[in-house]
């Protein structure tokens, strides 16, 4: 968590990127057998959501300045 505070902009949507791509990869890679490890979907969507709430509070920060 604090790795996320100590990113830059750049670094958090980098990271955005690869997390979504690796969600995405689990669901299609689990859509044909049975998923292995189910909290892996729900532990990539929460660091989503992690990223994309550091990114939205960062924007309206330097707004607010």
């Amino acid at each position: 968590m604090s790795s996320i505070k100590q990113q830059n902009i750049e670094e958090l949507n980098a990271v955005l990127v690869e997390t979504r791509e690796r969600l995405r990869a689990f669901r299609f890679d689990s859509a044909g057998s049975r998923a292995r490890n189910v909290r892996t979907g729900r532990v990539l969507r929460k660091e989503i959501a992690r990223l994309l709430t550091e990114i939205q509070s960062r924007k309206i920060a330097s707004l607010n300045k």
